[in-house]
């Protein structure tokens, strides 16, 4: 019994492997990275590549299979739920709309919102998909790639102008995905629309790339607001990333 559970929790250790190395990896490449003897990592990937949560690829390559997929919308709906609670206390403190977005192959997609209590409000339908380049979620979750992976990202999706603000050059944007990661959150400062000003905080540790986000009108979201925002949302996101971490 407790061999299976062992196999079990190394099956689940060489997916997140695969998951963090951009969904495929050689045989070779998983052994270095997780320690585990070339044998046993090729007995528990036929087993996954048996079930279809991997597929070998004609170059022998291991890639996250199809059978994930449900899995991984069904986690995503719930997440929405589960943000629920936070993202009102968020709106409770800082009076704005508070929002939760997800890395989504090349795209940040909204998975949760609770509206601000203003009657001059901002509202993201969830569900909708945005530029990671152009928002506050987008460059949250950006920061938390590596350069390389975020060139190889922009180079499919482009870097449309949505406004003057906009970061249009990769360079440019990749030195402030640098202070983000020194600072710890990201501001989109009217780049997405004008008039609109957004504060984004990574949450460390999730078990996806995720983000919290909040959002106002450029008048009441002043820059001293973000000042003053910042450490509330960083305290909502390592409170809910440490519910959405593994339990003993």
């Amino acid at each position: 019994m407790a061999e299976a559970v062992r196999s079990l929790e190394r099956a689940f250790e060489l997916l997140e492997h695969l998951a963090d190395a951009g969904g495929e990896m050689a045989l070779s490449e998983l052994t270095e990275v997780s320690g585990l003897p070339m044998p046993t990592i090729y007995r528990l990937m036929r087993t996954l590549v048996n079930h279809g949560y991997v597929r070998q690829e004609p170059s022998k390559r291991y890639a996250l299979g199809p059978r994930l997929i449900r899995l991984g919308e069904g986690a995503n709906r719930l997440l929405g739920t589960w943000a629920r609670p936070v993202l009102s206390q968020l709106v409770d403190e800082v009076g704005e709309t508070a929002n939760m977005a997800v890395l989504e192959g090349d795209e940040a997609v909204y998975v949760a919102q609770v509206p601000s209590k203003h009657s001059m409000r901002m509202f993201t339908e969830v569900g909708r998909r945005v530029q990671p380049h152009c928002t506050g979620v987008g460059k949250a979750l950006l920061s938390q790639l590596p350069d390389a992976r975020v060139r190889e990202i922009l180079g499919r999706t482009g870097m449309d102008a949505h406004t003057p603000n906009t970061f249009t050059d990769q360079d440019a944007l990749l030195s402030e995905l640098r202070r983000i990661r020194e600072r710890g959150y990201a501001v989109d400062d009217e780049e997405q629309e004008i008039g609109v000003r957004c504060v984004a905080v990574p949450l460390p540790g999730a078990p996806a790339l995720t983000a919290l986000s909040v959002s106002g009108p450029s008048a009441r979201m002043t820059r001293e607001a973000v000042a003053d925002v910042v450490p509330v949302m960083r305290d909502a996101a390592e409170r809910f990333a440490k519910e959405l971490g593994p339990t003993a």
